[in-house]
């Protein structure tokens, strides 16, 4: 089994972890209907930088 040779320091261990923090996803609004959504993500409408590229209806059908 691995034994370390000396023990960390607080200090040590809390330089290693600040690279771990967690962030939320990015959300946009879309200038159409208002809907927030995620950043380069089509929205629920099928809206993707204010064009309409998914017909919604017909994407539901398939499912």
């Amino acid at each position: 089994m691995a034994v370390q040779k000396t023990r960390k320091s607080r200090s040590k261990r809390d330089m290693r972890r600040s690279h771990d923090a967690l962030t939320g996803p990015t959300l946009s609004t879309d200038p159409l209907s208002g809907e927030v959504h995620r950043r380069h993500h089509v929205t629920a409408g099928g809206f993707y930088r204010g064009r309409k590229v998914v017909n919604v209806s017909a994407a539901a059908e398939t499912e």
